[in-house]
């Protein structure tokens, strides 16, 4: 077995490659920078447009591991078309070519469009994409089925629900710090799946141990509902503090998630959407067709993501 990994060095990735590495798993890392893994070694600096780069780190790979991409960025539409299918395309083209078995594309559950529902969504239940980041995403699932479709390597297209883990960004680095910091406890409601790090990179590994034929498309969450409430009271526990005031009321929580929303120019999906609405997953169909099941819960590693900011 001999796998290649973009985005070696991102949240996921470089997880990924530590794995790898323990495991003794022959790997090639490919990143934008080509900045050093966890364990020291270096990675490879690739455009993932210079399909003759590609075509050299691929001689070998039996299964490739898509995590690179842009990610809830300001950045243009352009770009995201770019880095998330365009790129992705010429990957898995390049890969078909060089005889790979397996091409493991890391989506996202915003490829499924807003929820519209209060129930968990499984792999079907779709709307339209309302951003640049889920619409790349979905264009990106829908090149590589078509591409796959002319050949004969396995694809796995992973939706995963929000990642947590040490160095975590975003919201959930925004609620670690309000936690730190002694700030009002979140108002209750709302309801958001999640996945742990180290569950996801359990899963990829499984995915390479037991390569999948033909095309499969898998939501991956740990199956618990969080709220922001939860979140921050967890991250509280982890610092060995009580679950704090909720005094602040919720319209002024809404207030300072628009001067948020403002400060980072994203006005699709609102702060105060990401923490107080629902938005749940079903992944009971991975579980059915793998021997993969999530064992970390967000208060499991609490600890590991205030102590990492």
């Amino acid at each position: 077995m001999k796998v290649l990994v973009t985005g070696a060095t991102g949240f996921i990735g470089a997880a990924l490659c530590e794995a790898l590495h323990a495991q003794g798993l022959s790997f090639v890392a490919l990143s934008k920078q080509g900045a050093p893994l966890p364990d020291g070694s270096p990675s490879h600096a690739v455009n993932l447009s210079d399909s003759v780069a590609l075509a050299k780190h691929l001689q070998g790979v039996t299964s490739v591991c898509h995590l690179a991409g842009i990610a809830h960025q300001n950045a243009a539409a352009q770009a995201y078309e770019q880095l998330n299918v365009q790129s992705s395309k010429l990957l898995a083209e390049a890969a078909l070519a060089a005889g790979v078995k397996q091409f493991i594309y890391l989506s996202s559950v915003k490829a499924m469009g807003p929820a519209k529902v209060k129930t968990a969504r499984s792999e079907s239940m779709l709307s339209a994409t309302v951003d640049a980041y889920g619409s790349s995403k979905y264009r990106a699932e829908q090149e590589l089925k078509a591409l796959c479709a002319k050949g004969d390597m396995g694809l796995v297209i992973l939706r995963p629900s929000l990642v947590y883990g040490p160095s975590a960004k975003g919201n959930l680095r925004l609620l670690a710090l309000a936690a730190r910091w002694g700030l009002p406890r979140p108002p209750s409601g709302g309801a958001r799946s999640m996945i742990g790090r180290d569950d996801l990179v359990k899963l990829i590994l499984t995915l390479l141990e037991q390569p999948q034929e033909g095309q499969q498309l898998w939501i991956v969450s740990d199956g618990v509902n969080y709220s922001a409430c939860d979140i921050y009271d967890a991250m509280r526990a982890a610092l060995g503090r009580g679950p704090g005031l909720a005094w602040l009321p919720k319209p002024c929580w809404k207030l300072a998630c628009t001067v948020l929303d403002l400060l980072r120019r994203q006005p699709v999906e609102g702060a105060y959407q990401k923490l107080f609405g629902t938005e749940l997953y079903d992944s009971s169909a991975i579980q059915q067709s793998l021997a993969w099941r999530p064992q970390q819960r967000f208060a499991d590693v609490a600890e590991e993501i205030v102590q990492s900011l």
